[in-house]
């Protein structure tokens, strides 16, 4: 099974930082499954507020993190390359512990089901082996990009 470097993954997502939340994929087969990780690193932007003395990863950045690595799976070379997935739906959304700067956020997405431009992931992450957060996601396949497709340079310049 091949891995991704955040230099790949970048190649096939159209975020970049502060906001792209996958670092590395360990393995993946396209529009089958994939798992992956964020590391979770204290001078990430929203500890300074969320909480400043008990930095806790946001749970809507937990669920960001999963459709992310879901949107890789579809966007992998194929049918859907150089399209976005746009989050549609979460359901059955269940939370089970803080992760927190230090941990490394264990992810795991798997294609349910997909047709036309909609597709459907059950995707589930773990720190250190404990549950920490799983859902359903929905999401749907848009075809005009071009404007998402940014140099990253020029982003940050």
């Amino acid at each position: 099974m091949p891995q991704l470097d955040i230099r790949q993954i970048m190649d096939i997502m159209p975020h970049r930082y502060p906001f792209l939340l996958v670092d590395r994929i360990e393995t993946y087969e396209a529009m089958n499954f994939a798992t992956g990780f964020k590391n979770i690193t204290f001078n990430e932007p929203y500890f300074t507020g969320h909480f400043p003395t008990n930095p806790v990863f946001p749970g809507v950045l937990m669920i960001e993190a999963l459709a992310q690595l879901g949107g890789c799976i579809v966007l992998a070379p194929g049918e859907f390359a150089v399209k976005t997935p746009y989050l549609a739906g979460i359901d059955k959304a269940r939370f089970r512990r803080p992760v927190v700067p230090g941990d490394r956020f264990s992810m795991h997405v798997r294609l349910v089901r997909h047709r036309r431009n909609i597709g459907f992931v059950s995707a589930e992450a773990n720190v250190d082996g404990e549950f920490a957060c799983s859902a359903e996601l929905m999401f749907s396949i848009v075809s005009d990009t071009s404007y998402f497709r940014a140099d990253a340079s020029v982003l940050h310049a």
